[in-house]
């Protein structure tokens, strides 16, 4: 079985501008995990997802800072109290999607999907072809071509 077999063709996609309550209607509404974002010709621009959504709305994590001598110096590496601030502040998909996204083609084994999830740990696959978005494949979609045995 290959991504093409177990993917979804009709996929829901969003746009940076989407506001952070029309994402998490959709996703609730479609009862999905996440969404590639896409730009106005249908170019993959990032992908998002419940947990980016969640980490959002968490609380600000303040990083640890001690003083040596007139230096004050964080246990923290630098930029990540900026990163954490554009997060608070995020209104849009555009401020808390990823953009390096792991992809994979139609013809990629379920096998190769499956260590592709387990080793870059993400659970959402935007199926491309030639450079064009085709589909999507998510956990839920390999266990589905475990289980039936065909994988």
């Amino acid at each position: 079985m290959t991504a093409r077999d177990i993917m979804t063709q009709n996929v829901i996609t969003v746009t940076p501008e989407t506001s952070l309550e029309e994402l998490a209607g959709i996703l609730s509404a479609h009862r999905i995990s996440g969404t590639p974002v896409v730009d106005p010709e249908g170019g993959l621009v990032g992908i998002v997802t419940e947990k980016d959504l969640i980490r959002r709305n968490s609380r600000l994590h303040i990083p640890t800072v001690f003083r040596i001598f007139d230096a004050f110096v964080t246990l923290e590496r630098p930029g990540k109290m900026l990163e954490e601030m554009k997060r608070v502040a995020a209104t849009s998909v555009g401020d808390i999607c990823t953009r390096k996204v792991v992809t994979i083609e139609p013809e990629s084994t379920v096998q190769d999907i499956a260590t592709i999830m387990s080793e870059e740990n993400v659970h959402l696959l935007p199926v491309l072809q030639d450079g064009k978005l085709v589909g999507i494949v998510g956990k839920v979609d390999v266990v589905r071509a475990l289980s039936s045995g065909e994988a």
